[in-house]
């Protein structure tokens, strides 16, 4: 669990306004700007982990976007929500997306 006291929250609008400046201040070069975004924003793959182990399907990143698809009927609408926005910040399958939205309705 991460404590609370840890956490700073930073807009990726922010971020870009901050590098952005960097650059044109020449800084930092865009390549480096965009590899430093790219590092920021990516969600860590051991806390990705960590937060798809308490997902409502089990193994739920080592399945197929069929495998997935074929799970949500089981789902309540809180479960699909959650994964709804798990999907979009990691894989971003257009077909799970698709699937959820329409269970959703």
């Amino acid at each position: 669990m991460v404590d609370p006291r840890d956490v700073v929250v930073i807009t990726r609008a922010r971020l870009q306004e901050v590098v952005d400046g960097a650059v044109a201040r020449g800084r930092m070069s865009r390549a480096d700007a965009a590899e430093l975004l790219d590092e920021l924003i990516t969600v860590p793959r051991d806390l990705a982990r960590r937060v798809s182990g308490k997902l409502p399907i089990a193994a739920y990143d080592d399945l197929t976007a069929a495998e997935v698809v074929r799970e949500l009927d089981a789902l309540r609408d809180v479960d699909l929500r959650r994964l709804a926005a798990y999907e979009r910040a990691n894989a971003n399958r257009k077909t799970v997306l698709a699937a959820i939205e329409r269970k959703l309705g």
